[in-house]
């Protein structure tokens, strides 16, 4: 059975565009599960042989399911039906250390990286003194190809050198000065991306994402990150193992 068939072939007397009806069909088959998490879809020359449609016809299909999160690109791989990531609170790790574990590829881009005074809220927050020294850090939170999260970081002063210490893995830099979160507090919350955000991680404004704020602290009480992110809904879990203790 060729792939056409297998997901529904296009509808001739269909007054939708034919990209739209293709993204339909995929959207369908991933979301009632004919195609499973990891499964790669044919290449675009053999999908627009098999639908009778032209390859910039594909293209700009999977162009859209591609930033709605359902499918993802892995280079010299192919095209893929994207794993939704599990975040579990019962653990304290990064987000780099999440994408790794689950097979993905993490990597991130720098909005803005910098130095100053803490304001009234972060005091609160990493109960430093006013005026204390903090470094920012600001950035698009990628797995594979797919955008995942915004991340606003406030590391105090007395964890890092500098904001260049950090290249890759907030967690990596803290953990080589001694300075990694051995517990943290998390709270969570829906939100609606706004324009600004919705641009940036390529989703529409208005569509569902998670908050997520976390504050670290190390062995000796002392806090050690103020993290605000703000997760895709669409490509994000988050889980919870819960015991009975009576």
């Amino acid at each position: 059975m060729s792939f056409a068939e297998t997901i529904g072939r296009l509808a001739k007397d269909d007054p939708a565009p034919l990209y739209l009806q293709l993204q339909r069909h995929l959207r369908d088959a991933i979301q009632s599960r004919h195609l499973h998490q990891d499964d790669a879809i044919p290449p675009e020359r053999d999908l627009a042989e098999d639908f009778e449609v032209s390859r910039i016809t594909v293209r700009k299909a999977i162009d859209g399911l591609v930033s709605e999160g359902l499918l993802t690109r892995r280079r010299g791989a192919g095209t893929f039906v994207a794993s939704r990531v599990e975040k579990s609170f019962s653990k304290l790790s990064s987000f780099s250390e999440d994408m790794i574990s689950r097979g993905r590829k993490p990597h991130s881009e720098w909005v803005s990286k910098s130095a100053g005074a803490v304001t009234p809220e972060e005091s609160l927050s990493l109960g430093l003194s006013p005026g204390a020294l903090v470094y920012r850090f600001h950035r698009v939170r990628f797995a594979d190809s797919t955008t995942m999260a915004l991340e606003y970081s406030t590391i105090p002063g007395y964890c890092l050198a500098s904001p260049e210490a950090v290249t890759s893995s907030l967690y990596d830099a803290l953990e080589k000065t001694g300075h990694r979160p051995v517990r943290a507090l998390q709270r969570l919350r829906a939100v609606a991306f706004n324009a600004e955000q919705a641009e940036r991680l390529g989703v529409k404004p208005g569509d569902p994402g998670l908050f997520i704020e976390r504050r670290g602290f190390l062995q000796d009480g002392r806090a050690a990150e103020f993290t605000q992110s703000y997760y895709r809904g669409d490509a994000y879990d988050v889980v919870a193992e819960l015991n009975d203790i009576s």
